[in-house]
């Protein structure tokens, strides 16, 4: 069983997980392989990463239920206090 707030963490993780990545690759590696560019491949990680975090970051502002909301009490109403008579 998760806590309540782990859930909407994951996808902030992964998704700055998947743009370092993605930055990795477009603009610090510099080897080749055939058949497959790395840098396209980095530019393709960086925009998934981006667009699920601002999916990510939407759904927890926006369509989030709202938690933490005003706790209503049963009030009771009493006499005024009167310190007793000596």
């Amino acid at each position: 069983m998760t806590a309540r707030g782990s859930r909407s963490c994951m996808p902030l993780g992964t998704s700055i997980f998947l743009i370092a990545v993605g930055a990795i690759l477009r603009y610090a590696v510099t080897a080749t392989v055939s058949g497959i560019s790395i840098h396209t491949v980095g530019l393709i990680l960086i925009i998934v990463g981006i667009v699920g975090l601002v999916l990510s970051l939407l759904y927890m502002f926006a369509w989030s239920p709202r938690r933490g909301g005003v706790a209503r009490g049963r009030v009771v109403e009493r006499d005024p206090y009167e310190p007793p008579a000596y």
